[in-house]
């Protein structure tokens, strides 16, 4: 796994890069936080849906849930980004619309629009 920092608007981003799945389960998420935390000090995670288990966007299982609240107990931003198309459930769409109304977590299409959306300034 390589950490890209990326500065926009005076805000640090961390974008994750990696050649397998980074988060399988909430330990692996936590993890994940501790590790950008310490060797970067960012707050703000861009990750690619592709390194987030498949179960995480199953809503039934818990995982997603229990993985974000910890994001927003530990004060961290996330934005998930990738296609979403092949994604039918209702629940799962209405999880991404609210997501995305919110401050702390984020589903886009791609890396230029997670950083955009980490990096707004009110």
């Amino acid at each position: 796994m390589k950490i890209e920092k990326i500065n926009q608007n005076n805000i640090n981003v961390a974008n994750i890069i990696a050649d397998e799945i980074v988060i399988n389960d909430l330990q692996s998420a936590i993890d994940l936080m501790m590790t950008v935390k310490y060797e970067t000090g960012i707050k703000n995670i861009a990750i690619s849906k592709d390194l987030i288990t498949d179960k995480f966007f199953i809503l039934s299982s818990g995982i997603a849930g229990e993985i974000l609240q910890k994001f927003i107990n530990y004060q961290f931003r996330i934005a998930i980004f990738g296609d979403y198309t092949k994604y039918t459930s209702k629940p799962l769409k209405d999880f991404i619309y609210e997501s995305n109304n919110g401050q702390d977590v984020f589903f886009v299409d791609n890396l230029e629009d997670a950083i955009n959306k980490l990096t707004v300034t009110n």
